[in-house]
């Protein structure tokens, strides 16, 4: 019945459609474009990889062939397109996050307030002004950079010259960044909080006051279309307008959003979990492993890499392992 129903209801909107351009003399009328399928990853297609046994946390890259990860014990490794490297970090603190604006300009942030620099040759370390941990970094340019942390509301920004404490007027503590542009930013954290700034000031978007769990992660393709997950497999998602929850399928805890387009958007988090959204509906997919999986990025639909516990690096390409 459902399918019939859903039928008739495409029969009706098309003959609404066809009418409308008749009478307002439309030339170049024509039905809504439909978003073209995507393939879904199987097993067999990531491939994996242990290049070492420290945990990596985070995974960024400004191209498919410029991508670094980074994890605990100062871990830094780049890929280049073809290999692995490791990187002298001079630290051994956990590293936590990484952002990389070109392959002559990324940063990495961590324990204890922890900024590094990568300019193409080594990594320095920065004066970050605090000794708080830091969590996720993001930037909309080298003079615009967003880091979250555990102290309260507070943010660290980057203007290009120097690291600076914003208060968001938030008292828990903030953990995903993202953005489109440096007036339109998004940051999630405790009591499933998530803000937006919009160049002038920091907003509460959404909170849940009696619920301390966290949103961890947030992503989105747009400013009307963000995705936000964390504890216990929450997913919410922002139409533009408002935030509303997903039935992501799982209890798991979410660590990292990332997609190529609205209807193809990916989850990771513990104990292997890698969940799949299609513009419907979310699915689980095998991930092949048990290791908690920290973190996702891509370059395109056909390039995606995923880090975890124990320094696993899966990479999918779009062709069959």
């Amino acid at each position: 019945m459902k399918k019939q129903g859903a039928i008739q209801t495409t029969f009706i909107l098309g003959v609404i459609l066809l009418i409308s351009c008749l009478v307002l003399g439309c030339v170049n009328c024509q039905a809504p474009p439909t978003l073209p399928p995507i393939h879904t990853p199987a097993p067999s297609e990531w491939e994996r990889s242990w290049l070492q046994a420290n945990t990596l946390l985070d995974i960024c890259g400004s191209s498919s062939s410029d991508v670094f990860t980074v994890g605990v014990e100062g871990t830094i490794l780049h890929y280049d397109g073809e290999m692995w490297h490791t990187m002298e970090s001079g630290t051994t603190l956990y590293l936590s996050a990484v952002w990389v604006n070109s392959p002559s300009d990324a940063y990495a942030v961590g324990e204890e307030g922890i900024i590094l620099h990568y300019d193409g040759i080594s990594w320095k370390p920065m004066n970050s002004g605090t000794t708080n941990d830091l969590i996720e970094i993001w930037g909309s340019s080298s003079s615009d950079i967003y880091i979250t942390m555990w102290s309260g509301g507070t943010l660290l920004h980057y203007n290009g010259e120097q690291w600076a404490e914003i208060e968001t007027g938030l008292d828990k503590p903030l953990h995903g960044v993202w953005g489109t542009s440096a007036t339109d930013v998004f940051v999630s954290g405790r009591y499933y909080a998530v803000l937006h700034y919009d160049g002038v000031s920091w907003k509460v978007m959404t909170k849940d006051t009696d619920n301390m769990g966290i949103l961890g992660a947030i992503w989105g393709t747009s400013s009307e279309d963000v995705f936000s997950g964390g504890y216990l497999g929450v997913i919410k998602h922002y139409n533009g307008k408002t935030w509303s929850n997903m039935d992501s399928g799982t209890h798991e805890d979410i660590s990292s959003l990332w997609g190529s387009s609205s209807n193809n958007v990916f989850a990771v988090g513990a104990h292997g979990t890698l969940l799949h959204y299609n513009g419907k509906k979310w699915n689980d997919l095998d991930s092949g492993t048990t290791d908690t999986l920290f973190e996702i990025w891509g370059s395109s639909e056909t390039d995606i890499f995923v880090v975890g516990e124990d320094g696993i690096i899966m990479h999918y390409t779009g062709k069959n392992e």
